[in-house]
């Protein structure tokens, strides 16, 4: 076995043809997809201050944002929606005129082949800000089960290319399926929010969608974040439930946890480079205390190289740029 002096690593990071050549982990546009949060009326655009451009918008201004992003090459959008109304009951988020019906109809008229992922939650619908019914102070899991189904199903009804369930009750995954192929909705994906941590991370984004939780926190139903073993039972449970796609979240500071559902299960695997994540790189970098297109790229090639094949990120139009120039 050849050794120093005849074996030398450093012959093949001389030039970047030779670094291109033998590059372990590319990051590609194809494998990003980018969240947009929208809002009920007209003719809104509102940057979330904890993330810098990043807007809310209204169903009426999506066709040019999505135009834009589809001509970036970026696959795939990932929607939140933000209703006027809440309730405990969550209504607005299965209304066949809701928000996101609106949303989906908006982008699949501008742009129909770009694909529609939608987020089926129950928090940024409820007047608490839990992720479903909340029955004497706690989240009952078997009674939220039917509403996030019919959400899922309204959302199919629209048009969604694919339905991603975050809410974290056991059993979702099943009951959407059961739901989605009842109506005949077989060929619609399921991408589950399988390994969900209860994370700090999630700040910035609570602001945008307006759904902080009124009492308590999330912690009884989002992974604790000092498990993995757990985590993998999840998305094994997600699994056999019938999802499609699995996805953990946060990415950065679960980099082990990605790496851990790469190695164990064989289904294609989404990391979201989430809003905390976000606003601190964009924090720094407008205090020049980093360059922000090289910490990107570093930060998602570290979440490729950990396993994730899909991520979702709101520097997806940054980034497409970059890699484009």
């Amino acid at each position: 076995m050849a050794v120093f002096p005849q074996l030398r690593l450093r012959r093949l990071r001389r030039k970047e043809a030779l670094r291109a050549l033998v590059r372990e982990t590319d990051i590609k546009v194809s494998n990003l997809i980018y969240p947009l949060f929208v809002v009920e009326g007209r003719g809104i655009r509102q940057e979330i201050e904890s993330m810098p451009g990043i807007f809310r918008l209204s169903p009426d201004l999506l066709p040019p944002e999505v135009e834009e992003i589809a001509k970036l090459g970026i696959p795939a959008v990932l929607l939140f929606g933000i209703p006027q109304q809440k309730d405990e009951a969550a209504s607005a988020a299965y209304h066949p005129e809701g928000i996101i019906p609106q949303a989906i109809k908006a982008i699949k008229h501008a742009v129909p082949e770009l694909l529609v992922v939608t987020d089926v939650c129950l928090c940024e619908y409820t007047s608490h800000g839990h992720c479903g019914v909340v029955v004497d102070g706690e989240v009952d899991n078997d009674r939220t089960l039917p509403i996030l189904a019919k959400t899922a199903l309204a959302h199919a009804e629209a048009g969604a290319d694919i339905v991603a369930p975050s809410d974290m009750m056991d059993g979702r995954v099943k009951a959407i399926r059961e739901a989605l192929d009842e109506k005949k909705f077989q060929h619609i994906p399921i991408l589950a929010y399988a390994a969900k941590y209860a994370s700090a991370f999630y700040g910035p984004f609570r602001e945008a969608a307006g759904s902080t939780p009124q009492f308590g926190d999330r912690r009884s139903y989002q992974l604790d974040p000092t498990n993995v073993r757990e985590a993998l039972r999840e998305v094994e449970q997600d699994i056999n439930e019938g999802a499609d796609m699995v996805m953990v979240k946060p990415a950065l500071a679960y980099l082990d946890v990605i790496r851990r559902v790469r190695d164990s299960f064989n289904y294609p695997l989404a990391a979201y480079n989430v809003s905390g994540e976000y606003a601190m790189v964009k924090a720094a970098a407008r205090q020049g205390w980093l360059d922000e297109k090289k910490i990107v790229m570093e930060i998602l090639t570290a979440i490729k190289r950990a396993g994730a094949d899909i991520i979702l990120t709101y520097h997806a139009k940054d980034v497409s740029r970059w890699l484009n120039q």
